[in-house]
C-alpha cells in the first residue's frame, strides 16, 4: 500500500465519518417536534416543552457549526502538511525521540484546544446561560482550563513519554508494557480518582447527619450495604444540571451527590437514585466495565504495534522518516472505524447495565420514586423525550427516559 494511498483512505475516513454524524444528528433532530409520549405526559407543561425543544434545536445547531470547523481545519492541516510542519518544529527543539514525541502531541493538543476555545466559552457562556444552567464564573473558567492543561501535561505526558519509552527499548514487544502501564493506571483511577482528581476541581464534604442521611443508612442496612463513604459534591459551582455515581470498590468505593440533586429531588427520590448506584456495585457492573476496557486496551495496542513503525503510515502525512508520535496520529484515524464499532457494544452494555442497576432499585427500594426522580432530573435538565432509534443505539450510554420508565413499571 502505498503512502498516497494511505494518504486518501485517511481523507476518506475522515469525511466519511463526518458524514455520517451529521446524517445521524440530522435524523435525531426531526423528532425534536415529536408529540411527548404518553407515558411521559406531566414531565414537561406547553412552556417547559417548548424550551425544551429551543434548547435542543439551539444545540444541535450549534453543534453542527463546530462539526463543520473541526472537518475543514483537520482536512486544511492533511492537506497542507501540518503533521510535518508541527514534527519539524519538535525536531527543531531536540533529538531525544521522547521529547520530541511530547512537543509534538503538546503543539497538536494546545492548538486544537485553542482553536476549541470560543466555542466552548461560547456554549457555557452564552447557551447554557440563555437556558438557565450555567453557574459558571469567568474566573471558574479560566481556572478550570489552565488545571486541565497541568492534568493533561503532567499525567497524559508522564504516560506518553513512558509509552514512547517502551517503544524504543522493545519495539515490536511494547505493547505489553504499554498495556501493563495503563491496566495500572486505569485500576489506580479507578480506586482514587474522588479522592486524588476531583478535589482539584471541585470541593466535596460528608454528606451531613440529618433526615436524609439516616434514610441512606436505614437502606444501606436494609440491604447489609456497608456505605461509610456519602459525599456532596459542589456541582452547583458550575451548572444546575444534577447528578449522582458510584466511584471506587472494595474499601474505597464511595457515592458522590450533587448538591443540586439534593436540591432539586425529595428523599425518597433521592434515595433510589442512591439505590440504582449501588445496584451498579451489586452487580460488579464497575468490575466488569474495567475488565473490558482492559481487553479493548490490549488489542488496540497490540494492532498499533503491527503498524505503528510502518514508513509508509509516515509518508503518508509528509514525514520521510517513521517515528512513533507521527504513526500514532495514523493508526487513530486508520483505527476509528473499529473504535466506532466497539463503541456502540460498549454503549448497548451500559445500556443493558443501566435496566439491570433500576431493576435493583426498584426490587430493593422501589420503582415510584425512582421513576419520579428520572423524571425530575429529565426536566431539569431540558433532556430530549423523543430522540430517534438509531441516534439511541448510536450514542447513549442509559436508556431512554421513556424506556426506562416502561421497564420500572413492568
Amino acid at each position: 500500500m502505498t503512502p498516497q494511498l494511505i494518504f486518501y483512505i485517511l481523507i476518506g475516513i475522515l469525511i466519511l465519518k463526518f458524514i455520517f454524524d451529521t446524517t445521524i444528528d440530522a435524523l435525531n433532530a426531526k423528532r425534536y417536534n415529536d408529540a411527548i409520549p404518553s407515558e411521559l405526559e406531566g414531565v414537561y407543561n406547553e412552556k417547559e416543552y417548548l424550551k425544551s425543544q429551543a434548547y435542543k434545536k439551539e444545540n444541535y445547531n450549534f453543534s453542527l457549526l463546530i462539526s463543520i470547523f473541526s472537518i475543514i481545519t483537520t482536512l486544511l492541516f492533511f492537506i497542507l502538511d501540518g503533521f510535518a510542519f508541527v514534527d519539524a518544529i519538535a525536531k527543531g527543539f531536540s533529538s531525544n525521540s521522547i521529547l520530541i514525541t511530547l512537543i509534538f502531541f503538546g503543539i497538536i493538543l494546545f492548538g486544537s484546544d485553542l482553536l476549541s476555545l470560543p466555542f466552548s466559552y461560547y456554549k457555557t457562556f452564552v447557551i447554557e446561560e440563555k437556558f438557565g444552567f450555567n453557574k459558571t464564573t469567568k474566573k471558574t473558567f479560566v481556572i478550570d482550563k489552565l488545571k486541565g492543561w497541568f492534568m493533561l501535561a503532567v499525567i497524559g505526558g508522564g504516560i506518553l513519554a513512558l509509552i514512547t519509552w517502551f517503544y524504543q527499548i522493545t519495539t515490536s514487544n511494547f505493547w505489553i508494557y504499554a498495556w501493563a502501564l495503563v491496566t495500572v493506571f486505569s485500576i489506580f483511577m479507578n480506586l482514587f480518582y474522588s479522592k486524588l482528581i476531583v478535589p482539584l476541581f471541585n470541593k466535596q464534604t460528608p454528606l451531613e447527619a440529618g433526615i436524609l442521611k439516616n434514610n441512606i443508612e436505614s437502606f444501606a442496612q436494609k440491604i447489609g450495604f456497608k456505605l461509610d463513604n456519602i459525599f456532596v459534591i459542589d456541582g452547583s459551582k458550575r451548572s444546575t444540571k444534577a447528578n449522582a455515581y458510584f466511584s471506587g470498590f472494595g474499601t474505597q468505593k464511595r457515592i458522590t451527590l450533587f448538591d443540586t440533586l439534593i436540591n432539586d429531588l425529595e428523599t425518597d427520590e433521592i434515595v433510589a437514585v442512591l439505590a440504582h448506584e449501588v445496584g451498579h456495585y451489586k452487580k460488579k457492573h464497575i468490575i466488569y466495565n474495567l475488565f473490558l476496557s482492559i481487553i479493548l486496551t490490549g488489542i488496540t495496542f497490540y494492532i498499533l504495534s503491527l503498524l505503528v513503525g510502518n514508513i509508509n503510515l509516515s509518508n503518508a502525512l509528509g514525514v520521510a522518516t517513521p517515528s512513533f508520535h507521527i504513526g500514532l496520529i495514523a493508526f487513530g484515524i486508520l483505527y476509528s472505524p473499529i473504535s466506532e464499532i466497539t463503541s456502540l457494544f460498549m454503549n448497548a452494555l451500559s445500556r443493558k447495565f443501566e435496566y439491570e442497576a433500576d431493576d435493583y432499585a426498584k426490587h430493593n427500594f422501589g420503582a415510584a420514586p425512582l421513576i419520579n426522580a428520572l423524571k425530575k432530573l429529565s426536566k431539569n435538565s431540558l433532556s430530549n423525550l423523543t430522540p430517534s432509534n438509531l441516534y439511541v443505539k448510536i450514542h447513549y450510554s442509559h436508556p431512554t427516559l421513556l424506556q426506562r420508565v416502561l421497564n420500572l413499571k413492568k
